[in-house]
């Protein structure tokens, strides 16, 4: 399995926990776009079989180098690192992790509980992050989890796949800015993450970002079938650093926001 086949992959099961990313795709390519993938979000938690380290062992088998940047999301207790590939032509990998020990006992516990299920030597297969959930999951721990951590309940109802992608607005030509983008997928019906504003960040972080907010899909559970926010669709704009380069990296205030796009939405 060859890199550009996994991201494909990646992408096949990210679509199917969000319907809308295709049909977002599809409108950008009928309105004369070529739309390139700005980066991959992963999602998991601390835990000796699991975290980002693990995650980021995954992809360095593919040629892609850890940058030295970190993140830290002290209120979601989250922390987070970015890979970038030699090749320009493949997205960026974020990966986040829940902090568990910071965590309650429920939380820090349960996680533990599921992660003593993942078959030996899963995580250091491949096809791990496009693997699902390797636990059976009751709806109620899933609604006692998000009380306290929406991504922690996420992480343990949909287990390992992508999280997001996110669509490269420099890559555009119609909709050369996030304001004419939104606009344009707001006119066709699509919710958008309002937390911190519409458009996250600014020209003088070098980044502006936006989402959708994720549509809610059917999920099993051991008490039956219900539905709760997916995967959401992500896009950003990237401003030249004053040494001319594209600045490739993340603003950590903006994707704390960005995080709540898998938050349930209002009625």
């Amino acid at each position: 399995m060859d890199l550009e086949y996994y991201l494909k992959r990646l992408w096949q099961d990210y679509s199917a926990l969000n319907p809308e990313a295709p049909q977002i795709y599809d409108l950008l390519v009928q309105a004369g776009e070529n739309v390139d993938n700005d980066h991959i979000a992963l999602r998991t938690f601390r835990h000796p079989q699991l975290g980002v380290m693990s995650a980021v062992r995954q992809f360095e088998k593919w040629g892609y180098e850890l940058a030295k940047q970190d993140y830290v999301f002290k209120e979601k207790k989250l922390y987070a690192r970015h890979l970038e590939h030699p090749n320009p032509r493949f997205p960026k990998i974020f990966i986040s992790e829940l902090e568990t020990e910071k965590m309650s006992p429920f939380v820090s516990e349960t996680l533990a509980q599921l992660a003593s299920q993942i078959p030996a030597g899963a995580s250091e297969r491949p096809e791990f992050f496009v693997s699902g959930r390797p636990w059976p999951m009751t709806y109620a721990t899933y609604l006692n989890l998000a009380k306290e951590s929406e991504y922690a309940s996420w992480v343990a109802a949909f287990g390992f796949r992508p999280n997001h992608f996110t669509v490269s607005v420099n890559g555009l030509k119609r909709f050369r800015d996030l304001a004419t983008l939104n606009s344009f997928l707001k006119g066709k019906g699509f919710s958008l993450n309002q937390s911190g504003g519409e458009i996250k960040g600014s020209t003088a972080d070098y980044l502006e970002q936006s989402s959708t907010m994720a549509p809610e899909v059917p999920v099993q559970f051991s008490e039956g079938i219900f539905s709760i926010p997916g995967c959401y669709y992500e896009f950003a704009k990237r401003y030249p650093l004053p040494n001319g380069k594209l600045f490739s990296a993340f603003v950590a205030q903006s994707a704390d926001k960005i995080f709540e796009s898998t938050n349930k939405r209002k009625s």
